[in-house]
């Protein structure tokens, strides 16, 4: 469907007696004795179960090694910063660089997996990412830490875009939320366990290293195990593969599962999109796709909310949450650098186990009301932390010591906070918990090209271990230097707020963009429409992760939660309008959902059905798969 002035109900109807010949698998006929209906059909389920699990496990390894990535970089990037007194721009810089490249390769990955094949892209992301990974541990240097976290972000670039669509081809249409909302769960799960071990490993020496190398073990294993899987039984028809690509769908629905409904529906899919080319190239008309996707009405329509949800999840400021949740806890006064890390590995965790409920409940309330029900939450949440801020604002400790030989701005200021608001000045403080927690409090200038040290007076001549615990007690000295961040007896309060942003987020704003875009293309578009919305995504998780230090800065902290609150309640009110509900439907649907009218249903409710002008009933979100039948194709103009 490639938007002409044609009749293509009449195509439509013409394509589906085409479509009633039988495909019929020249393989060896199973016995009626293994596969009874009354005695083997429960037993037939959970083989064809059992193996959809393995391979969407060996999948969502790629989602694993994304979330590590994501959640290590939080806490190695306080004990790096250190021990190479990183400013802003490099610690921004050396985040954003896994982002930006697999932001790049996200584009490439369409292309790749539409000619090589779903299964080729996999594996050459494992290895990639395992070269990444290597180069990141054994770096001598920050230039050599950035190389490396390019490398990596070219593997997670190309797994981000093709795994989703590899599971969402390969599930069933009752499993497939699930499945590809299960590589959402690895991700977290992945971000869980880097922040386990980011705690563990954040007094050792070395101990980034070891952080960041360790993520080649998953990706080898990813590797060795996706060796065994098959390819994506729909990219396999779409190539002139007909029975390799039964043979496969017959493994993975189980032996006794009958797979012809399932296999026409793509053999029409398939032939509806070769004719619809034919007719292009007939009348001297583009046959590049990307044009195609442009002149489709209901196609268009899909990729641009695809886009919308991917690039809402990023500017609602996921990811700031959780690149920068050790910092952002660090600035809520835990001055304590491994205390900050434990804690970040807490709130990683929450997020985890949440995602857990959205896997429960996405083929329950469907993907629509999770989704609002999801934002909403974050809006909420993001306010709540802004709140938070103002409080741990509110409440600075005060400046006692003052240096009148020196004439910079900073001894004019009496408290942490208005220190802070001082350009190059920080609050320089002993940790004394037995006595207050805080005494000796001075505002001091920076020592050139460093946030981590002062330019005189105690703070100016700080190990590289200084804030984490125990520092004191070996004999180091007891004051930290506090830049950009005031100790606070309310930074409890900030915790709560992350970890209510996370409850909200996880289960809804963390998968529902993956498996509502890896579901809602045909499959002559597929690769190129999940190529362009999981670029969005990355393009906007470089964005939002590269100005997030540097907002904070302009704006204050709390004023960037404000900022990021704004932006998500403009994506609730479009996602209320333009968001239907795809649960329960064939991925050889999708078309029809994004064919009919547009309307503004209440969020909680369900869609009903309406007439078109020709008098048949238009596809409603909850309606069910069944009332695709009923739906034909409009002239694209009318659209």
């Amino acid at each position: 469907m490639v938007g002409e002035n044609v009749d293509v109900g009449s195509k439509r109807r013409e394509h589906e007696d085409d479509a009633t010949i039988p495909l019929k698998s020249t393989g060896q006929k199973l016995s009626s004795s293994a596969c009874d209906d009354d005695n083997t059909t429960p037993s037939s389920d959970f083989s064809a179960s059992k193996f959809v699990y393995v391979l969407a496990f060996f999948s969502a390894i790629g989602g694993f090694l994304f979330g590590y990535d994501t959640g290590v970089v939080s806490g190695a990037m306080l004990i790096i910063r250190k021990e190479m007194e990183l400013s802003n721009a490099w610690h921004e810089a050396i985040v954003s660089a896994t982002i930006a490249a697999a932001w790049i390769f996200s584009l490439f990955g369409g292309y790749l997996s539409d000619r090589l094949g779903r299964k080729p892209v996999i594996l050459a992301a494992s290895v990639v990412f395992t070269i990444g990974s290597v180069v990141m541990g054994a770096a001598d240097g920050k230039e050599g830490l950035l190389a490396g976290r390019i490398i990596v972000g070219v593997g997670i670039g190309l797994a981000s875009m093709v795994v989703p669509m590899y599971l969402a081809e390969t599930a069933s249409s009752s499993q497939r939320g699930m499945l590809v909302t299960m590589n959402v769960m690895f991700i977290t799960g992945g971000q869980a366990m880097a922040a386990v071990f980011s705690g563990a490993l954040s007094t050792v020496s070395d101990g980034w290293r070891y952080m960041l190398g360790i993520a080649a073990i998953p990706a080898v294993i990813q590797f060795v195990g996706f060796l065994l899987m098959p390819e994506s039984p729909r990219w396999l028809f779409s190539h002139g593969k007909p029975e390799e690509a039964r043979k496969v769908l017959q493994r993975i629905r189980g032996p006794c599962h009958n797979i012809d409904d399932e296999l026409e529906a793509i053999k029409a899919s398939v032939e509806e999109s070769e004719r619809e080319l034919g007719y292009r190239r007939q009348r001297g008309q583009t046959a590049n796709v990307i044009i195609q996707i442009l002149q489709s009405p209901p196609v268009r329509r899909a990729l641009f909310l695809g886009c919308l949800l991917q690039m809402f999840q990023q500017i609602a400021g996921i990811n700031t949450v959780m690149y920068y949740s050790a910092t952002i806890i660090q600035m809520a006064g835990f001055y304590d650098t491994a205390k900050a890390i434990w804690l970040s590995a807490l709130v990683a965790s929450v997020n985890f186990i949440c995602t857990f409920l959205g896997i429960y409940l996405v083929e329950k309330v469907g993907r629509r009301r999770l989704t609002l029900g999801s934002l909403l939450g974050v809006i909420l949440s993001l306010a709540f932390l802004a709140v938070g801020f103002m409080i741990v604002d509110s409440n600075g400790y005060a400046v006692t010591e003052f240096y009148h030989d020196k004439t910079d701005l900073c001894n004019s200021a009496s408290e942490c906070n208005e220190c802070n608001s001082i350009i190059d000045c920080g609050f320089c403080f002993m940790d004394n918990p037995a006595n207050g927690g805080v005494l000796k409090g001075s505002c001091l200038l920076s020592k050139e090209n460093s946030t981590f040290l002062s330019d005189y007076g105690p703070c100016s001549n700080l190990s590289s271990t200084a804030g984490f615990a125990g520092s004191a007690a070996a004999g180091q000295s007891p004051f930290i230097y506090a830049y950009g961040w005031c100790p606070s007896p309310h930074g409890w309060i900030t915790v709560l707020g992350l970890m209510t942003y996370l409850l909200f987020f996880a289960p809804g704003m963390g998968p529902m963009p993956w498996t509502i875009n890896a579901e809602i293309y045909p499959l002559w578009a597929r690769s190129t429409c999940n190529s362009i919305a999981t670029s969005t995504n990355w393009f906007f998780n470089f964005l939002v992760s590269m100005t997030f230090l540097t907002i904070t800065e302009i704006l204050t902290r709390q004023g960037a939660f404000i900022f990021y609150c704004a932006l998500s309640t403009v994506g609730l009110l479009l996602f209320w309008w333009l968001l239907p509900e795809t649960k329960g439907r064939t991925l050889e649907e999708m078309e029809v959902v994004f064919s009919r009218p547009r309307s503004c249903p209440m969020p909680w409710g369900s869609w009903t059905n309406k007439k078109s002008k020709t008098g048949d009933i238009a596809a409603s979100p909850d309606s069910g798969p069944e009332s695709s039948k009923n739906v034909q194709f409009h002239d694209s103009s009318q659209i």
